[in-house]
């Protein structure tokens, strides 16, 4: 099975943080930093504040399959961080894949249709 093209340091979160550019929305907030290779890496964070460990769990495998499933509309070369927000609690899956798509057009992320 293919490993999740993900971001796990701490030193690379901060990198983005500082470096990257960042939008938000009532659910999430996303950093978006361009890398020099062609790769996609996500990252992603909730806080103790939106919940126990079962909801955080739950957004974060929220995020990673829209993260999947939307991969092939975004840019080459980024490293995108993606915070959840305590309003993501109880969010069902449409609602916050419209949020991600939402910062992606703010961040002008996704691939231009040809």
């Amino acid at each position: 099975m293919k490993r999740f093209p993900s971001i796990k340091k701490n030193s690379d979160f901060q990198i983005v943080y500082r470096t990257g550019k960042s939008y938000a929305n009532r659910q999430l907030v996303v950093y978006v930093k361009r890398r020099k290779d062609k790769k996609k890496l996500i990252g992603i964070s909730v806080s103790k504040k939106v919940g126990n460990s079962v909801i955080r769990h739950r957004i974060t495998r929220l995020i990673r399959e829209i993260f999947k499933l939307n991969q092939d509309i975004l840019e080459e070369g980024l490293d995108i961080i993606v915070v959840a927000r305590s309003a993501a609690k109880g969010s069902k899956y449409k609602v916050i894949e419209s949020a991600f798509l939402h910062l992606c057009r703010q961040h002008n992320i996704l691939r231009k249709s040809e």
